[in-house]
């Protein structure tokens, strides 16, 4: 699973309040602008692929085949967030283009920072919070950009846009507003409750074995003309079909310049699935391309990760296209060498220990192209596939997008940690340590925390059992291991870190993000929804509740200033390991009630008080809280007979011109 990912410390980087447009100077560093501008809550950056050059020609096309295919799906991410994305996109996008009128106005400035935040959110919800961006114009203003430029929308589209009441969340994970009733997301007609949904897959699913395809994962849910439920699927000749053939065309291209046998398979499965949306297929593909682990590139690309559907069973179409770091990578594979002795020794339950681990393999990649839910705004880190069955049985993949890291340090600048850290003791680990903390906490995490622990025998997957709450219950158990870990002498022992001052820094960044920082990313007033958050909190709440009788974490505060300081390290690990023995446990037996009281106790409410102290600190700071990038462009280079002799990349640096190159591009849909 990917979003780990979005965890990690340093992010805290990205973390801010919204800000005016244009705030500062772009950072450069070695020539290379890595960040380009700042606008509302979101700062844009540019990354490096280092390596394409040692690439051989084949190599080269193989990538770029990937990229296309990928960014040829890029419609098919709008119109799942929303069914009115695609049309206010393009409406936005000819607005942009082709407007003749007074571009100087304070209400043209307010409507591209609004159209920059659609792009960004590939959707008219905030990308994070799933809020609905509410636009600061008119719209009588709005209507005058229609006329001159000879548009019009439905008063249900107007509605969409400016009526706060309406469609407010992409995504709503409060089983009291109602799962399905309270999302936007397109993946369910609008009169389909929970109930319906639940019922229709309980009986689909009633024989599925040991070996349960992924229900639901390439479809849409619909209400047919007799209103009886049925899916309909994405595939070529299905739903989406425009875009999917394109997708199919590149990746017929990229088999043809495959760097090995296994690799050809894995896409030649990858197209019939396409084709067919058969989801046995799918399960045939993922087995073939996480045992596919030889070669230099590598990607991802598909309806993937349920975060988006409340119910957890559709998947969020995503590309990735990834070069190997090779060097970054030996580092790195004794974790997957050493898998087993982490399963081993880990707090759980012995009933819910892996007895073999198998085929967990970790590289350091750098990305070529995203698109799709991984783009503009990126992971760090994958870990694919999500079957537990396939992984259980045929291994996974984990990878860290190194170059993607390495954009975020060299572009960002922060005062996050000296703001919010007690003593100069923990800004001297953070300076010293929290790179590398950082990195193996996202290892531990992809490695060894996703990979780690069993399903009772006879227990549904989680998303059967857990529902609402797999996500955060997963992302948080895998969180679990790698604080449980990074505590322990054996990475000392492995060479991977070179003292336990690593792990001390990373628990003191963990708990003052999850007590204090990610706070920013909130409005006054809000509840935490967003999975990732929501496992920050309630693992960090937990674990200062536990500790209060030993005075573990201690709360401080000086000079008006609220601080979470951490007195004791081994007991903190000791209650990280307890908690990791629960949230196994409640994974383990599909326990949804005390996965409800875990998450709802701990990990949703916010202490106004704390919440409005940590807005006014962060203000001052002026650092946007989210990032996203502007992806290289590559672009192929034929002879005077149209034979592709190299593929060169470029570095654009304007997000605007981007996203109407990709309008113009890979509209399919």
């Amino acid at each position: 699973m990917k979003q780990s990912i979005y965890v990690m410390a340093l992010f805290f980087l990205l973390w801010g309040c919204k800000q005016e447009e244009s705030v500062k100077e772009p950072e450069t560093t070695d020539d290379f602008k890595y960040w380009t501008e700042q606008f509302a809550d979101l700062k844009i950056y540019r990354y490096k692929v280092p390596g394409f050059d040692q690439l051989s020609l084949d190599q080269k096309k193989l990538v770029y085949y990937l990229s296309q295919a990928g960014l040829s799906g890029r419609d098919i991410i709008y119109d799942q967030n929303y069914r009115h994305n695609i049309r206010i996109r393009k409406t936005l996008d000819t607005i942009v283009k082709n407007y003749e009128g007074d571009r100087s106005e304070p209400e043209w400035d307010s409507f591209i920072t609004y159209v920059k935040r659609v792009w960004f959110s590939n959707g008219i919800h905030h990308h994070y919070s799933m809020a609905k961006i509410l636009p600061e114009f008119s719209k009588e203003y709005f209507d005058s950009l229609l006329k001159a430029t000879d548009q019009e929308l439905s008063e249900e589209i107007l509605d969409a846009i400016f009526d706060p009441a309406v469609d407010n969340k992409k995504v709503n994970l409060d089983p009291e507003k109602g799962l399905l009733a309270g999302s936007a997301t397109n993946f369910y007609d609008p009169d389909i409750t929970k109930d319906e949904a639940e019922a229709f897959y309980t009986e689909m699913m009633k024989d599925k074995g040991e070996e349960p395809i992924s229900y639901g994962l390439n479809s849409k849910l619909v209400k047919n003309e007799s209103g009886e439920l049925e899916e309909k699927v994405w595939k070529a000749d299905g739903m989406y079909g425009a875009a999917i053939q394109e997708i199919i065309f590149w990746l017929e291209k990229a088999t043809t310049v495959a760097e090995n046998p296994a690799q050809k398979k894995g896409l030649e499965l990858l197209i019939e699935y396409y084709k067919t949306g058969d989801l046995k297929v799918w399960d045939e593909y993922n087995i073939v391309w996480a045992g596919a682990t030889e070669g230099d590139i590598d990607y991802i690309n598909s309806f993937i990760e349920v975060y988006n559907d409340p119910l957890g069973y559709r998947g969020s179409f995503e590309s990735i296209v990834e070069i190997k770091d090779f060097e970054a990578s030996e580092r790195m594979k004794v974790l997957s060498e050493n898998a087993q002795w982490f399963e081993d020794n880990s707090p759980i339950m012995e009933e819910h220990k892996k007895k073999n681990v198998v085929g967990v393999s970790y590289k350091v990649v750098n990305v070529a192209s995203e698109s799709g839910d991984a783009s503009p705004s990126t992971p760090i880190g994958v870990n694919l596939p999500n079957s537990n069955w396939i992984r259980s049985k045929h291994g996974s993949k984990s990878v860290s997008l190194g170059n993607i890291i390495d954009a975020y340090k060299q572009g960002g600048s922060s005062g996050l940690t000296e703001e919010f850290a007690y003593s100069e003791a923990e800004i001297k680990r953070a300076k010293e340590h929290g790179v590398l903390g950082d990195k193996m906490h996202t290892a531990l995490h992809e490695v060894v925390g996703h990979a780690s622990g069993q399903l009772n025998p006879g227990v549904g997957t989680p998303k059967e059992t857990l529902k609402n709450y797999a996500s955060t219950l997963e992302e948080g158990r895998a969180d679990l291991v790698g604080l449980f870990f990074l505590m322990d002498p054996k990475l000392i022992e492995l060479g991977l870190i070179p003292s336990l001052d690593v792990g001390k820094q990373e628990y003191d960044a963990y708990i003052r993000n999850g007590m204090l920082m990610q706070l920013r990313r909130l409005q006054p007033g809000e509840d935490i929804e967003e999975a990732h958050m929501r496992n920050r909190a309630w693992v960090s709440n937990w674990a200062y509740e536990q500790g209060l009788e030993y005075n573990v974490i201690e709360k401080v505060v000086k000079d008006g200033k609220t601080y979470f300081v951490i007195n004791d390290y081994p007991k903190l690990r000791e209650i990280f390991g307890r908690l990791l023995r629960e949230t196994q446990r409640i994974k383990s037996e599909g326990d949804y009630e005390a996965a409800k009281n875990l998450v709802e106790n701990y990990g949703v409410k916010v202490d106004p008080v704390i919440h409005a102290e940590v807005l006014a600190r962060t203000e001052k700071l002026n650092i946007a809280p989210y990032g996203g990038f502007i992806n290289p462009v590559l672009s192929p280079v034929e002879d005077a007979d149209g034979n592709i002799t190299d593929i060169k990349v470029e570095y654009p640096d304007d997000f605007s011109e981007q996203m109407l190159d990709y309008a113009e591009r890979y509209s399919f849909l």
